[in-house]
């Protein structure tokens, strides 16, 4: 390829366009005159062109650092096609192939190598890449290497090391960049030497942009694609299993759909991606381990069946959307129990508190964008640092602007109940305490007589669940992983209980579900506990080699779950805890419920959840009372714990009963005061 050719003639020549997108031409002459250089561009914006094309005005070869093995081979594919020689070192190689790259690296004959970034972790890969004559690096997907971002690879770390080591400028590139992550790229690509950087916009304006709060979600993915059937699209989802059984449901209503996840085979996933590209309306049904190798460019529209971890993987995710310009659409289907998970994922991780902090913010800033009350693609692109001059006319608020109300009160009585109920409770329970209705729970803890009691019965269960929904949305609470996902408020909560902030809500999300829904296990907010006693019932059915309904069946951890024991004589009360399995697990699941707890004296532990043993108590504190005497200057005398244990059991009625469990001294200190306390027990 002539290098004297301009980049307008290569771009011709080579691509066949006859003109650059916006922003691309300046990318290219920076990167063609060997500077450093960053550049966020939005997805479909051509990226791949702005390091192509410098590598065919420069002599040498152009090494590009990429996560993504099927985007590789795509591009290795098309560059061939274009008369470019281009090669790959990926794990997904063949034999025959990586030995004809190695050949055409010898032989002088590859101009664009793509490099997977585990292979810089071999002791090797710097020679080779000097012996193939490397005078620039580029890097796809630079966000890669932000420690915390929602795709870090770990040997991105080690593209530092080898631009130090080839002495070569470097260009990286991403669609996905807050302020925070082109810091960390700048610090651990360019060893903090500032690049010269381009921010080309992240608006996507053919893409529409809609959310929807969780009713049905099955019926309402169903209805979504019945609408765009015979369109390619992807769904995403938070699990693995919820890919295989969405995607059987789409297959059962005559929609052609498959299943993408990293559990699956390396064929499987491989056939999955050649099908999507291949196969025109085929969906794919997947983890966010799909996509980002996909540059198929007539993806009509993404859907998420669940909440995304962050906004940055949201408008990347969604970005895989009408790569091609015309019209694409965007669906995100959200709900508390999204919100709770992706709060506890950041809470449980391993980073730093400042880490966990910004990585809350970013969740604020995706939960702000789902509870828009006005144009949405000006909220997006403000998280950016765009600003729109107008609102977008393509997002479901800007269609269908929504109905306001001030939700001001509610709130405050939503807070004052989380308040007044210690903060260990969530939305469930709170709503039966707001909404006056009295179950065994509220009974039970005495929430019936709090002043918040029945003080929000002009709106419904469903209204309240909405409200709650956009509480946590607009981060006015947050559940508790310590306390098993009960609700706490945050900082932003106490100007609005004190009245000095009001809150605006949404009408039309707060409206009562028409459908019936099938009834989990447990509530919402019981589920994360049911989930903790399920993990510790595997953990000892495992230690014990016994299948795990030995130790418990669920219908006993469902009741713990839901009735929270706070001792053992409470935990003897749930159905299913016999004395053995009381005395060998009651602790360990008691401490799964309230964390760790005192441990109760073997022959206490024996009148757990029996009458006996709250006058065993009773007996205890008379004991204590009287230790020194009446009036506290007698010689310390006391019971034997087996003595009490006795006494609470037999229940002599009289002194003479009760001299066959006391010598003469301890009747005469004890014996009045027993005989009170098993009389009023009586």
């Amino acid at each position: 390829m002539a290098r004297d050719l301009s980049s307008g003639d290569l771009l011709r020549q080579v691509w066949g366009f006859d003109g650059f997108r916006p922003g691309q031409q300046e990318i290219v002459e920076a990167v063609a005159e060997g500077r450093d250089v960053l550049a966020i561009m939005p997805t479909g914006g051509g990226k791949s062109l702005c390091y192509q094309l410098p590598a065919l005005m420069r002599d040498g070869v152009t090494v590009v650092i990429s996560p993504l093995i099927a985007l590789m081979r795509d591009q290795v594919r098309a560059l061939r096609e274009a008369g470019v020689e281009a090669g790959a070192l990926t794990s997904g190689n063949t034999e025959a192939e990586t030995d004809a790259v190695f050949q055409a690296i010898a032989a002088g004959q590859i101009k664009m190598l793509y490099l997977a970034p585990e292979r810089l972790a071999s002791g090797g890969t710097v020679s080779l890449l000097r012996r193939a004559g490397v005078t620039a690096i580029a890097v796809d997907e630079a966000h890669c290497v932000s420690q915390w971002g929602h795709d870090f690879r770990p040997d991105y770390l080690r593209i530092g090391d080898l631009k130090r080591a080839l002495n070569v400028p470097l260009a990286a590139f991403t669609a996905t960049a807050d302020a925070e992550t082109r810091a960390e790229i700048v610090t651990r690509l360019f060893e903090g030497a500032e690049p010269l950087t381009f921010l080309r916009g992240f608006d996507r304006p053919n893409i529409r942009l809609a959310f929807q709060p969780k009713d049905s979600p099955r019926n309402q993915v169903l209805s979504y694609v019945a609408a765009r059937r015979g369109q390619s699209g992807i769904i995403y989802c938070g699990a693995r299993a919820r890919t295989e059984t969405l995607a059987q449901a789409l297959r059962e209503a005559g929609h052609p759909a498959i299943a993408y996840h990293a559990g699956l085979e390396a064929e499987a996933r491989r056939e999955a991606e050649a099908r999507f590209q291949r196969e025109d309306g085929l969906i794919v049904v997947a983890t966010v381990a799909f996509g980002m190798g996909i540059d198929k460019p007539d993806i009509r529209w993404v859907l998420h069946a669940d909440l995304p971890k962050s906004i940055e993987g949201y408008y990347q995710e969604i970005g895989r959307a009408g790569r091609d310009g015309d019209p694409a659409d965007t669906l995100t289907l959200y709900g508390p129990d999204d919100i709770r998970l992706r709060r506890t994922q950041i809470d449980e991780g391993l980073a730093e508190p400042a880490r966990k902090s910004a990585d809350h913010a970013r969740l604020n800033a995706l939960l702000g964008l789902a509870e828009a009350t006005g144009c949405r693609r000006r909220r997006l692109l403000a998280y950016f640092g765009e600003e729109l001059a107008e609102d977008c006319g393509n997002c479901d608020l800007c269609q269908s602007p929504p109905k306001l109300f001030d939700g001001t009160m509610a709130v405050r009585k939503a807070l004052s109940a989380m308040l007044r109920t210690g903060e260990w409770f969530g939305s469930g329970h709170l709503i039966d305490i707001l909404t006056g209705t009295t179950t065994e729970k509220v009974r039970e803890r005495g929430h019936d007589q709090l002043p918040t009691f029945g003080v929000g019965r002009e709106h419904g269960r469903g209204q309240w669940q909405a409200i709650f929904r956009q509480m946590m949305g607009l981060d006015l609470c947050r559940p508790d992983p310590e306390r098993h996902g009960a609700l706490h408020l945050t900082e932003a909560a106490h100007p609005v209980l004190r009245g000095e902030t009001g809150v605006t809500l949404r009408q039309d999300t707060t409206r009562t579900k028409a459908a019936n829904v099938l009834r989990a296990q447990v509530s919402e907010e019981d589920e994360p506990l049911l989930s903790a006693l399920k993990a510790r019932r595997r953990a000892l059915a495992e230690a014990a080699r016994v299948p795990a309904y030995v130790i418990f069946p669920d219908r006993t951890l469902i009741e713990m779950a839901e009735r929270r024991p706070r001792d053992l004589d409470q935990m003897a009360r749930i159905g299913g805890v016999g004395a053995k399995k009381l005395e060998s697990y009651g602790q360990a699941f008691l401490e799964v419920i309230a964390g760790e707890q005192a441990q109760m004296h073997p022959a206490r532990r024996a009148l757990a959840g029996r009458p006996e043993g709250a006058l065993f108590d009773r007996l205890v504190a008379a004991q204590l009372r009287l230790q020194r005497g009446e009036d506290g200057t007698e010689k310390p005398l006391s019971c034997s714990t087996a003595q009490i244990r006795r006494i609470a059991e037999a229940r002599p009625a009289n002194l003479d009963a009760l001299a066959r469990h006391l010598d003469e001294a301890r009747l005469r200190r004890f014996a009045d005061a027993f005989l009170d306390e098993i009389a009023a027990a009586d």
